[in-house]
């Protein structure tokens, strides 16, 4: 297992806040993936199409910050406080269950346990003290 990297939400500042962080660090802006990017069967308004769907910074060599805008419709509401998440990266499928199972207990399921166009799992949960993690497993 990885270490989990901090996943961070922004109110439509993500590209910029990721820039900053990208010169304050010194890290690489190695993926930005925007809204208008979904696959068809995904319904994204026009004002939403540049916002950024996701962004990684790397920093000698792993992955220091993830993030996304958080447009309404897509996910959970933007709150301040609910904006930060940890993203787990399990090394297998009986893994990604296995915390899935744990963190849900007793917590509350954002988005269940499922295929996605990004990952073979994902998941979002807030855990019984009300941390917020992503499960992501695999390529799809």
């Amino acid at each position: 297992m990885s270490a989990p990297t901090p996943y961070l939400n922004f109110p439509g500042t993500c590209e910029e806040a990721f820039n900053f962080y990208r010169t304050v660090f010194g890290a690489e802006l190695s993926y930005i993936g925007r809204f208008k990017e979904m696959p068809a069967e995904y319904t994204v308004p026009a004002e939403h199409a540049e916002k950024v769907m996701h962004a990684t910074l790397m920093l000698n060599g792993q992955p220091f910050l993830m993030g996304s805008d958080a447009p309404e419709g897509f996910g959970p509401p933007f709150n301040a406080g609910n904006n930060v998440h940890l993203s787990l990266s399990p090394a297998d499928e009986a893994e990604a269950k296995k915390w899935y199972d744990a963190l849900r207990e007793g917590g509350l399921v954002a988005m269940e346990l499922t295929p996605t166009f990004w990952a073979k799992l994902f998941a979002m949960v807030r855990d019984r003290y009300g941390i917020h993690w992503m499960i992501s497993y695999g390529q799809p």
